[in-house]
């Protein structure tokens, strides 16, 4: 068990949970989910974890937990897809203190991006990278040279008029049942912006929606290259693991 390490990633709609070998970049076993509770107040929250946890194996060292928050040391500062009761929690110590064991807190986009850097579609890219998961909103990871700059939360980004990711994100895809055209019409739109802003040489796309890549592919435009992400939806439970592993 020495190689494996828990990862766990908070969604707007489920928590997954999966050990993850450090070594072989991968799920050890069977990736395990429950809903977000309703609310997702801190403690609400703090029990699914729990609960999860103690499905899984015992692992070895510190819990990684992928949070969809701007996070500093622990602490969650933002709650655009999760209660607002989480601004100000120290998400780190209340996990720990359920758990019983060490727990690290980062953003969920940062951590997907963690794991397709190290392992997946970003294996080895030294240009500028984003990273981008399109679920209940659009996260984002910025990698230059390799190193991540943490935090971004490019998903607020206006675009027409509103949060980029309530005009593009997967959830708005399923809430006004657009079909990929139409959709990936928003994401071109969103690239666009994300290109003149930053000019990335790759970005990847994740988010459970990406497992769908080769029919939408040939509607997407960028001037950067295109990649989809290989962990999919694994990458925030991969990521926080490895993120905890090297904290």
């Amino acid at each position: 068990m020495a190689g494996e390490v828990l990862g766990i990633d908070v969604g707007g709609s489920s928590v997954k949970a999966g050990l993850v070998d450090l070594e072989a970049g991968r799920l050890a076993g069977e990736l395990i989910a429950a809903p977000t509770p309703r609310p997702s107040t801190p403690v609400a929250v703090t029990n699914v974890l729990a609960a999860l946890a103690g499905r899984l194996p015992a692992s070895a060292g510190r819990v990684g937990v992928a949070f969809p928050s701007v996070i500093k040391e622990g602490t969650a500062y933002t709650a655009a897809n999760i209660d607002a009761a989480w601004v100000g929690t120290d998400g780190a110590a209340l996990a720990s203190q359920a758990l019983g064991r060490p727990v690290l807190f980062l953003n969920d986009a940062d951590a997907a991006g963690l794991a397709e850097m190290r392992w997946g579609a970003g294996r080895g890219c030294k240009g500028t990278v984003v990273m981008l998961t399109f679920g209940t909103g659009i996260g984002t990871a910025l990698f230059a040279g390799g190193k991540l700059f943490p935090n971004t939360e490019l998903g607020h980004l206006e675009l027409g008029g509103m949060d980029a990711e309530k005009w593009a994100s997967a959830r708005v895809r399923t809430a006004e049942n657009l079909d990929f055209p139409a959709w990936i019409e928003r994401v071109n739109e969103y690239l666009a912006e994300m290109h003149r802003l930053f000019w990335p040489d790759v970005f990847i796309l994740g988010g459970a929606v990406s497992e769908r890549f080769a029919e939408f592919a040939p509607l997407l435009r960028s001037p950067a290259e295109l990649r989809p992400a290989q962990f999919a939806g694994q990458a925030g439970v991969v990521g926080a693991a490895l993120a905890a592993a090297e904290s």
